[in-house]
């Protein structure tokens, strides 16, 4: 008789998961989530066939554009790298959108520290003034910048495409990453000066880690539109072997508009690090996204 509470407590307990898990059953269940797959499945067939047609001659892609990549060629791949600079061009995309990323990031990072722990009132202030080069897409400025970049020699440089992608991605990512830094607990800090860490040693010891995830998120949505971006490697760049890969990629389509395999090489090796990137950090991507939506 005395087994039979634990017992009876015992099923309630499974009970109550049983219907926790229940509640927690995504919304839509089976239907929404077929409908997804469906969705990625169409998503991915236009990049499925890019990456077939980079791997088939020219005249099989006039012959049979949907054929099968058999035998497999990586011809086209070899004249893009070469013939058609791209080896010139991926170099210079990576400089370019590293260092931006890298500067931004940095600089973000301190200031949003700085605002998220400041008590006056001109953090307020700094904060909004960061805040406002959201209101405008830098694009819109391109005539200004032009102009200051003339007066500053950094027409047709890489470093000022490195200065003006890193500076136009502060105000954005000031915006996540002091809402991160406010989450965390003052008492961390406290701690830390209790055994003797200076202010740097804090935040570069134990502050960035925690914001790990949220650093992560904002390095890649800052990568991508610096290495898609055509318009200002057009207006500020004017030596070919200066490019980067989006002007690249529109003279190589200009001086080969019917040698379709050697451009869908070139498609694809402007496409991969952007895949492989998103690959290697969707962990941090939705640890970023979603911290802080539950307790």
């Amino acid at each position: 008789m005395s087994a039979l509470p634990g017992l009876r407590a015992g099923a309630l307990t499974a009970g109550q998961r049983a219907r926790t898990r229940r509640s927690q059953k995504p919304v839509g269940g089976v239907t929404a989530t077929l409908l997804l797959w469906g969705y990625a499945a169409v998503a991915l067939v236009p990049l499925l066939l890019m990456v077939a047609s980079s791997f088939r001659s020219n005249a099989d892609l006039i012959s049979d554009p949907l054929g099968a990549p058999w035998p497999l060629s990586v011809a086209s791949y070899q004249e893009a790298w070469t013939v058609g600079n791209f080896a010139t061009y991926f170099a210079n995309s990576l400089l370019v959108t590293c260092g931006a990323v890298a500067l931004s990031t940095v600089v973000a990072t301190m200031a949003a520290y700085a605002l998220a722990r400041g008590r006056s009132r001109i953090f307020r202030w700094l904060e909004a003034l960061f805040l406002s080069g959201l209101m405008l897409p830098i694009h819109l400025a391109i005539l200004p910048i032009f102009y200051l970049f003339d007066g500053m020699g950094l027409i047709d440089s890489r470093l000022g495409l490195v200065l003006m992608y890193g500076a136009s991605g502060v105000p954005f990512s000031i915006f996540v990453l002091t809402t991160f830094f406010r989450q965390l607990p003052v008492e961390l800090e406290e701690a830390a000066q209790l055994d003797g860490a200076s202010t740097w040693q804090t935040f570069v010891r134990i502050m960035v880690p925690l914001v790990r995830p949220a650093v992560a998120t904002v390095a890649v949505f800052r990568f991508v539109p610096i290495w898609n971006d055509f318009l200002f490697p057009l207006v500020l760049l004017r030596k070919e072997e200066k490019y980067t890969l989006p002007v690249g990629l529109t003279t190589f389509f200009g001086e080969n508009a019917t040698n379709y395999s050697a451009v869908f090489a070139g498609l694809v090796i402007t496409t991969v690090p952007l895949i492989l990137l998103f690959l290697l950090a969707t962990k941090q991507i939705v640890a970023g996204l979603t911290a802080g939506m539950t307790k």
